[in-house]
């Protein structure tokens, strides 16, 4: 666990590789396992103003082994940042496999996707750098490539899922004439050629709620906003791709093994940072959420858990005291009156808007301590978090929450003219447990998926890797001592190191301790 840009991602791949290492197998299993990460980040991961390669999702990383040997991996996947794939704040960028896709493709190939020169898609803000960039992201591209080999991805499978991306990108250029007066909204004339390039996989399709005529050149669409279902087809279309990839992942890696045979397990759970930008939104409110239950699994297992056994055990102990979450975690979990209860209750109104869910939140935590109304005509809050106060800015909640599509379009997936889009679409069974494939209330999807997550913490032995951010500017070699103690002090490390230094920390048993 760490700040966003902390460390967490490399650390886990360092700590991977070493597992990897210390099993002496190097079996295909076990290069397969490591082959995951570059594929994950590339599908996963984005710049953002705090970090370069920030993971927009979390992973759980289950290694499976018989006596020393690794026989298997399964990986769980947590809140995708779907909105990342049609919005970027300034000096952000999209997920990263878009730019390699740009770098590494030949002429051929983009001719073959329908992809033209990158700034002329909205969806990546035309930010593309400088030629060394390129050249990273060209390289990058090949090692995507490689992964998916190494991992087990069928030639045709990776076709048909750049085919899918390219045709993201062209549905986000699409736009629509206003609407007349009781008439149809129409796709304009200029973004035509856009809805004959994205119909490589059969988006275009999805944009309307009938079929479309590609021939004709005004194309009837009866959904309403337009441009919100394109944006909301788009992320849909992503969140499954990117599920589809983890699903053939735990397939490929799964154990073959007699269901007799006890295997062991280890556990890796890389989990986006604590997140404080200039503009702080729903994302940043599910993230913040989930580093509140981390820290406070943390506390239980540092401080509860530790003091309870010195008492226990009838030793001298003067209790140490510590900064404990649980009022915030309150706040967003209690039912029926928390943050999450209250943001599903105001999504299931039609006529409730972002500003009725705030007035909500202002009335029901009226002298709560750890939140404050915004100032002004703002429409927002801001909450005192275990790591500090947050603002965030409420326009968006409703709609990011519902994650609604038109009814009429999920069927056209069943018709698609890509292989890969049907088997996207007709997929009963949830990704993992953290992430339902029917579009749904996102907080009711988040506040189960920690409690998936939080059970299966609990039911394990854990080690805490703390990731400390040495300073804000994304340098190398430079530390803000200032910077380094707020996290220090946030996260109880200091009360940790008095807890390791006045406790017992080292526990042998008692033939170890007989024997030493």
């Amino acid at each position: 666990s760490g700040e966003s840009g902390a460390g967490k991602t490399e650390s886990a791949k360092l700590l991977l590789q070493q597992i990897m290492n210390l099993c002496k197998g190097n079996s295909q299993l076990e290069q397969q396992i490591l082959q995951v990460n570059p594929l994950l980040e590339a599908f996963g991961n984005a710049q953002t103003v705090m970090n370069d390669n920030s993971s927009r999702f979390g992973k759980y990383i289950q290694l499976r082994f018989q006596k020393n040997t690794v026989r298997g991996a399964k990986l769980s996947e947590y809140l995708l940042e779907k909105s990342r794939v049609v919005h970027q704040d300034a000096e952000e960028r999209n997920f990263h496999i878009f730019y390699y896709m740009f770098a590494g493709l030949s002429s051929e190939e983009k001719e073959m996707y329908g992809l033209l020169d990158p700034s002329l898609y909205r969806y990546v803000s035309g930010q593309f750098g400088t030629q060394d960039v390129a050249q990273r992201w060209k390289d990058k591209y090949q090692e995507v490539c490689n992964a998916l080999d190494m991992v087990g991805f069928q030639e045709q499978e990776q076709v048909d899922m750049q085919a899918i991306l390219a045709g993201v990108l062209s549905l986000g250029n699409v736009t629509f004439d206003p609407e007349e007066s009781n008439g149809p909204i129409k796709v304009s004339e200029a973004s035509q050629g856009w809805l004959k390039a994205a119909a490589v996989d059969a988006l275009s399709q999805f944009v309307c709620c009938v079929p479309c005529s590609l021939v004709s050149p005004s194309v009837s669409c009866c959904c309403s906003p337009c441009a919100d279902a394109r944006d909301s087809i788009a992320k849909m279309v992503y969140g499954r791709v990117f599920g589809w990839i983890v699903g053939k992942i735990n397939e490929l890696l799964a154990e073959n093994v007699d269901p007799e045979v006890e295997l062991t397990e280890i556990g890796i759970l890389d989990i986006f940072g604590f997140e404080n930008f200039a503009v702080n939104r729903f994302e940043q409110l599910c993230i913040n959420l989930a580093n509140e239950q981390l820290q406070h699994f943390f506390n239980h297992h540092i401080f509860h858990m530790e003091q309870a056994a010195y008492k226990e055990e009838g030793l001298p102990w003067e209790t140490i005291a510590f900064n404990n979450n649980e009022p915030i975690l309150n706040l967003f979990l209690a039912k029926p009156l928390g943050l999450l209860s209250l943001l599903d209750e105001q999504s299931a109104f039609p006529q409730a808007t972002d500003k009725t869910f705030v007035d909500k939140l202002n009335s029901s935590f009226k002298g709560n301590l750890h939140f404050q109304p915004a100032q002004g005509r703002v429409l927002g809050f801001s909450i005192t978090h275990y790591a500090g106060k947050v603002q965030y800015a409420a326009r968006g909640f409703l709609e990011k929450n519902r994650d609604t599509l038109p009814a009429s379009v999920r069927g056209l997936f069943i018709s698609s003219v890509t292989p890969l889009l049907v088997p996207l679409h007709i997929h009963h069974e949830p990704r993992t447990t953290l992430a339902r494939v029917k579009c749904g209330d996102e907080a009711h999807v988040l506040r189960h998926s920690l409690m998936v997550l939080m059970e299966r913490l609990y039911s394990a032995n854990p080690h805490f890797v703390r990731c400390i951010k040495p300073n804000s500017q994304k340098e190398p070699g430079v530390v803000d001592n200032q910077m380094v103690l707020l996290q220090l002090r946030y996260n109880g490390l200091l009360e940790t190191i008095r807890i390791r230094r006045d406790g017992f920390s080292w526990r042998p048993f008692f033939e170890e301790f007989a024997e030493r």
